[in-house]
């Protein structure tokens, strides 16, 4: 099988080329550093390939997208079409709606980092009518540096002081337009946009995704073992492998947001007391957050073992 990852040098491409090269399976192509922009030397590569990543900004994605055969497996890491009908969306626990589309479908989208974790915690409540379409939720986000991309990594491992101000977390998106926001409606079927406040800290990956809950925002009386149960349940029907539903799990009274790097898992927990809750999504924001996910994607696009290489 040949694979070609367009934008190869990148933090995610960088992360898919090690995911894959050790794999018996899999041919990578690569495409010379001096003629990542040449779009004849590109577009050969694309047509070549069985399965094609792109791992671009969005306009480039869109372009890099239209030179592909439809025979072709596209598997798109930028934000470009995680919200077109006509691409599966990346995240096959969600549903066997959703993992049918990745199995059947030569266009993929990988859900953003953010995103994924909203939607894992999400997506059951909705369906299951837990919550009702016009709830206004509240999100807040810590995520490890890497998410930023190369720039943003280069500022954070440039040698600081103690007194550097990047030693702290640091809000952004404070515009409250930050781009998984669509797709965290459309995925969701939410009216209203979540009031979503994003924090970067001083870890290079890893990242906690928390909902905040109110028991009036429920259709039923719910407690916090109760909503895990229901998490628990709807994930067991869903066969999902790779979201796992657990015990609060703290260290002294702290949650780790690092305890899935380097796996493809994302945790959910459930804390609180009767009147509030949060529930939380872990994961590696270069794992089950990016390149994972698309890994993942392309075995059940492919009809390979779901976990190979992860």
């Amino acid at each position: 099988m040949k694979v070609f990852i367009d934008g190869q040098e990148g933090t995610t491409g960088l992360q898919l080329e090690g995911r894959l090269k050790s794999r018996e399976d899999i041919q990578l192509l690569e495409i010379p550093s001096s003629l990542r922009k040449d779009v004849e030397a590109k577009q050969t590569l694309i047509k070549e390939a069985d399965v094609v990543f792109l791992c671009l900004p969005d306009e480039s994605a869109k372009e890099s997208a239209k030179m592909a055969d439809a025979s072709t497996v596209v598997i798109d890491a930028s934000t470009a079409h995680r919200t077109n009908p006509d691409w599966a969306y990346g995240l096959p626990e969600l549903s066997i709606e959703h993992r049918r589309k990745i199995a059947n479908g030569k266009r993929i989208a990988v859900p953003g980092c953010h995103a994924c974790g909203f939607s894992a915690m999400m997506y059951p409540l909705m369906s299951l009518g837990i919550l009702s379409t016009d709830v206004r939720i509240n999100c807040t986000s810590l995520t490890g540096y890497s998410g930023g991309g190369k720039q943003l990594i280069k500022t954070y491992e440039t040698e600081r002081t103690l007194q550097d101000k990047y030693h702290a977390p640091r809000a952004y998106a404070l515009g409250l337009t930050h781009k998984h926001l669509p797709e965290m409606m459309a995925v969701n079927g939410l009216i209203y946009p979540p009031h979503f406040y994003p924090v970067v800290g001083d870890i290079y990956q890893g990242m906690l995704v928390t909902i905040h809950l109110w028991q009036e925002q429920f259709d039923k009386k719910l407690t916090p073992g109760k909503l895990q149960e229901l998490y628990q349940k709807y994930y067991q029907e869903q066969e999902a492998y790779y979201v796992r539903v657990l015990p609060p799990d703290t260290e002294a009274g702290f949650l780790n947001p690092m305890a899935c790097n380097g796996t493809n898992y994302l945790d959910i927990s459930v804390f609180g007391h009767e009147e509030q809750m949060v529930v939380t999504a872990r994961l590696d924001n270069l794992g089950k957050g990016a390149s994972g996910a698309a890994v993942q994607c392309m075995n059940i696009a492919l009809g390979f073992d779901e976990k190979k290489g992860l």
